[in-house]
C-alpha cells in the first residue's frame, strides 16, 4: 500500500477532516430520538465530547459546568491551577501579554514548582460540586501525582504526552511502566496519544480505560510543524478504531478510543464518529466560552516548554457561554456552537441511532466538499467562507 515517493521508498496516503464527507444511507431517523451519549468506566454520559486538559479551557469553574451538562472537562495537573494558589492573576498576565512576549511569558510560568496540596484541592472543589473529577498529567509525574487524586476522590486519571507507547526508553530515568500502572491504579486510567494501529494494539493491553488518539492536530500545537510528526485525523482515528475493534474480537474487552484535537466545528466532531470514535476531545472550541478561564486565549499544552516550545498562543475569542457551544442556540454562522445539535442531526441524516451505528456511515474522499458552490460565502468570509 503507498505510492512511491523517491527510491525504494513508499508513503500512504492519508485524511485529514477537509478530505473527506459522510454519505447518508438508506433510511433517516428524527434527531431528537437519536442517543448520542457514550460508555466510559461503566459509566453512562450524554455529551460524547470532552474537554481537553489545556490551563486556558479547564479550570475547577469549568469542569464543574461540564459535568453540570454531561461530560467531561479534564484538568491539568501539571498547569497553572496546582502551581499557584490564584492562578486567575496569572492566567490575566498570559491574556495581556503580545504576541511577542507570549511564549517567553508561559514558558517563566510553568517553571514554579508544583504544590501537591493543590492537586487535592483542585479534586476536593471539583467533587465538592457535584461534577466528574477527572485529572491529567504526564508520564513522569503520574505515579505520584495519581495516588494524591486518588485519595481526594478523583473519578479518573489521564496519563498524557506528545507521542505515548509502552516501550519508552530512556537511560537517564525510571520510563512509568504503563500495565503496572494501570493494575495498580484504582480508578479508570487513560492514555495518549498514539497515531497507529501496532501501538494502539500495544496501549489496550495496558489495561487502560480508554485511549486518545492524534497527534499535532490541536489549534495551539505546533507539534508537526516543530518536530514533522503526525498523522491526519481521519486516518489516525480509522487505523486506531480497526485496532479496538481486533481487540474485542480478541479479548471480549471493548475499550473506547477517543479523537484528540483539530476538530473546531460539528461537522469535523461528525466526521471522527463516523471514522470510529467513541467520544472525542476538543480544546479550542471550549476555549470561545465565557466560563474558560483563558479570557479568549488558547496555548498548547507544551508551549511551557523550556528548551523546545511545541505549542503557541492564539486567540480564539468568546462567543457564548458553554451550554450555547454545546447544546445552542447557536449565535454563529461556522457550526462552532450547537456541537451537540450538528451530532444529533447528523446521526438522523445518516440513519444512525447511536455512536455505534455511525461508526459504519459510508466515506468518501471529497477535496471539494469545503468549497464547492461556496464562492459568495469565501468572498464574504461568513458560514463556511471563514
Amino acid at each position: 500500500m503507498g505510492e512511491w515517493i523517491g527510491m525504494n521508498r513508499r508513503a500512504r496516503r492519508c485524511y485529514g477532516f477537509d478530505e473527506v464527507a459522510l454519505v447518508p444511507g438508506m433510511s433517516t431517523i428524527n434527531p431528537a430520538e437519536v442517543d448520542p451519549s457514550w460508555q466510559f468506566a461503566g459509566k453512562r454520559y450524554k455529551v460524547p465530547i470532552l474537554a481537553a486538559a489545556m490551563d486556558g479551557v479547564v479550570d475547577v469553574k469549568f469542569a464543574v459546568e461540564m459535568g453540570r451538562l454531561g461530560g467531561i472537562a479534564v484538568l491539568n495537573l501539571d498547569g497553572v491551577q496546582t502551581r499557584y494558589e490564584k492562578p486567575e492573576e496569572v492566567l490575566e498576565a498570559i491574556a495581556k501579554a503580545t504576541p511577542q512576549e507570549a511564549t517567553k511569558l508561559v514558558q517563566e510560568v510553568y517553571v514554579k514548582p508544583i504544590k501537591e496540596k493543590l492537586i487535592a484541592q483542585r479534586v476536593e472543589e471539583i467533587k465538592k460540586k457535584k461534577a466528574p473529577a477527572v485529572v491529567s498529567c504526564i508520564p513522569q509525574n503520574a505515579e505520584r501525582f495519581c495516588s494524591i487524586a486518588e485519595d481526594a476522590g478523583a473519578d479518573a486519571f489521564v496519563v498524557q504526552s506528545t507521542v505515548t507507547t509502552v516501550r519508552h526508553i530512556s537511560k537517564s530515568y525510571k520510563a512509568l511502566d504503563l500495565k503496572k500502572f494501570c493494575s495498580k491504579t484504582k480508578i479508570p486510567v487513560v492514555i495518549g496519544n498514539c497515531v497507529t494501529y501496532e501501538v494502539t494494539l500495544e496501549l489496550l493491553d495496558t489495561g487502560a480505560a480508554a485511549l486518545l488518539v492524534g497527534i499535532g492536530p490541536g489549534a495551539a500545537c505546533t507539534t508537526r510543524g516543530v518536530l514533522g510528526i503526525g498523522v491526519p485525523q481521519v486516518s489516525t482515528t480509522i487505523d486506531c478504531a480497526a485496532a479496538r475493534d481486533y481487540y474485542f474480537k480478541r479479548t471480549g474487552k471493548y475499550i473506547p478510543i477517543i479523537t484528540d484535537g483539530g476538530m473546531r466545528i460539528g461537522g469535523e466532531i461528525c466526521k471522527a464518529f463516523a471514522s470510529g470514535a467513541d467520544a472525542v476531545m476538543v480544546g479550542s472550541s471550549f476555549a470561545k466560552a465565557v466560563e474558560a478561564p483563558g479570557r479568549g486565549y488558547h496555548w498548547g499544552m507544551a508551549t511551557s516548554h523550556s528548551n523546545l516550545p511545541r505549542g503557541t498562543r492564539v486567540y480564539v475569542g468568546t462567543s457564548g457561554s458553554l451550554e450555547e457551544i454545546l447544546f445552542g442556540p447557536a449565535k454563529v454562522d461556522d457550526g462552532s456552537q450547537n456541537l451537540m445539535g450538528a451530532l444529533t442531526t447528523s446521526m438522523g441524516c445518516l440513519g444512525a441511532a447511536t455512536i455505534k451505528d455511525m461508526q459504519f456511515t459510508e466515506i468518501i474522499i471529497a477535496p471539494s466538499i469545503q468549497t464547492e458552490g461556496k464562492i459568495f460565502q469565501v468572498v464574504q468570509r461568513v458560514g463556511m467562507g471563514k
